[in-house]
């Protein structure tokens, strides 16, 4: 599993960057990307950063609703 130590970093430098503030767009760079459609990928925008975590090889961004 050499690519966790990565996925923890990444969490850390987004902690410092987005944790507490309120997203104001949603972009979406590659379809494959989304898992879900519903709720829709744009009900993101206007929620803030609640909590930031790593699932399995994937990164969860946690949104107050």
């Amino acid at each position: 599993m050499p690519e966790l130590p990565d996925i923890a970093v990444y969490i850390e430098c987004l902690e410092r960057r987005i944790a507490g503030e309120t997203l104001e767009n949603v972009r979406i760079g590659h379809p494959f990307l989304v898992r879900t459609v519903d709720p829709p990928v744009g009900a993101a925008a206007g929620k803030r950063v609640l909590d930031i975590k790593r699932i399995g090889k994937r990164i969860a961004i946690g949104l107050v609703t």
